[in-house]
């Protein structure tokens, strides 16, 4: 239902200020840009979904590896006391448990093409446990707001981009970003545990949420006294060598049980296609809604009323040019690129509005997209709480990034 009432906002406004901008200001070509904006997000929706096909494959095949191999079972256990607090509906050896696992790592590794398939696995696992197949559980809900807070502790890409457009030092937003990050998971955990009712004192998950306050605290100290020159290369060495261990694990330990790894593969990976047929009509109403609101202007109003407002309170408005990053980034992760890229350009990689930019694409994820692919892919209509949480999770990434961006970069 949030959904139905924000894919026709989109609409809405989009038609109020293409109406104002052509009656105000004489713009022809603004319902012209609207209407060719429906075509192409149609068309990258689609392309994005067939894109899936291949990588959903390769790991939903990889998964069932794992699992018939007894893998995944074993992360399951490591992860299980945590788990049973945030997860309390979900039964104590069910897969969803090794599969949530999976995901997480691989999106604090920056590893967007395997944290995909491994969402998309872990919410078919959940969905076979919903009574109500049409609405969203709190296990479901509590796994996709942990997946929109986007908590990344090697943001590859990003760096890889700041390096295209001549920063000096790429990684300078190393640590900032992880900050950021941390801030809007931590945030997004408070928000959906306060209205499940779960128990974020209890001593198991302070203990969890303590010793992942420690990794992170030893890997930004890690990284901290590295020469600028080798933080991107050994982040992405760990990246990569990190994932190839886990699928070499898994087919070993499969192989190691005498299993047959090859069958199991296949098994798996026939779910792919279906998965990402099931999703394309998901994907292309939320993007066309998403470019028909940015194309008509819609955007630029709010960033421009925004710093109408900071100015008129007398605060400090750097960091306005760079907040079409940050309100682009919950609707599109290829849109909130772009707008990075063009405040890196326009203003300098090296500036604050550039450096800025880049903290505000990695404090956060694609909410709107990840809701709508997710959820999309088992066929929940009723999200409850979902969108509002993980609205929640990006505003506190928003804000700290902006904190965070003054005291590193002034």
């Amino acid at each position: 239902m949030v959904l139905n009432y924000i894919w026709v906002a989109f609409f809405g406004i989009a038609l109020v200020v293409g109406l104002g901008r052509l009656i105000l200001l004489g713009d022809t070509e603004v319902f012209t840009a609207m209407v060719t904006s429906t075509f192409d997000t149609a068309k990258t929706g689609f392309e994005i979904s067939l894109g899936l096909t291949g990588v959903l494959t390769l790991w939903l095949g990889l998964m069932k590896v794992g699992e018939k191999g007894g893998a995944i079972g074993a992360l399951a256990w490591v992860a299980r006391p945590f788990f049973r607090r945030l997860f309390p509906e979900l039964p104590r050896d069910h897969p969803a448990h090794g599969s949530i696992i999976m995901n997480f790592a691989a999106n604090m590794l920056g590893l967007d093409n395997a944290a995909t398939p491994l969402g998309l696995k872990a919410m078919q696992e959940l969905q076979d446990l919903n009574s109500d197949k049409e609405t969203a559980t709190n296990a479901q809900i509590m796994f996709l707001v942990l997946n929109t807070s986007g908590l990344t502790v090697i943001p590859i890409s990003i760096m890889v981009y700041r390096a295209q457009a001549g920063a000096a030092n790429p990684t300078d937003v190393f640590l900032p970003i992880l900050l950021a990050t941390y801030f809007s998971t931590l945030a997004g955990l408070i928000a959906v545990a306060v209205v499940q009712r779960i128990n974020l004192f209890h001593p198991v998950v302070l203990a969890y949420l303590v010793g992942v306050s420690g990794l992170i605290g030893a890997t930004l100290w890690y990284f901290s006294g590295l020469p600028q020159d080798k933080v991107q290369v050994i982040s992405t060495t760990v990246a990569n060598v990190t994932l190839f261990g886990i699928i070499s694990a898994f087919i070993l330990m499969a192989a190691w049980r005498r299993l047959n790894v090859y069958d199991a593969f296949i098994e798996g990976a026939k779910e792919g296609f279906a998965v990402a047929i099931r999703i394309i009509p998901y994907l292309v109403a939320i993007l066309v809604a998403i470019g028909v609101f940015r194309a008509s202007g819609a955007l630029d109003l709010l960033v421009d009323g925004i710093g109408r407002l900071f100015t008129a309170m007398g605060l400090r408005t750097e960091f306005i040019p760079a907040l079409p990053t940050a309100l682009m980034k919950p609707l599109s992760g290829s849109g909130a690129r772009g707008m990075m890229v063009d405040a890196m350009t326009t203003y300098g990689a090296d500036s604050f509005v550039g450096r800025l930019a880049s903290v505000f694409q990695g404090a956060t994820d694609t909410t709107f997209y990840i809701i709508a692919l997710y959820f999309g892919s088992v066929g929940v209509r009723r999200t409850r709480h979902a969108v509002t949480c993980g609205l929640i999770a990006d505003l506190a990434g928003i804000t700290a990034a902006i904190f965070i961006a003054y005291l590193f970069f002034g």
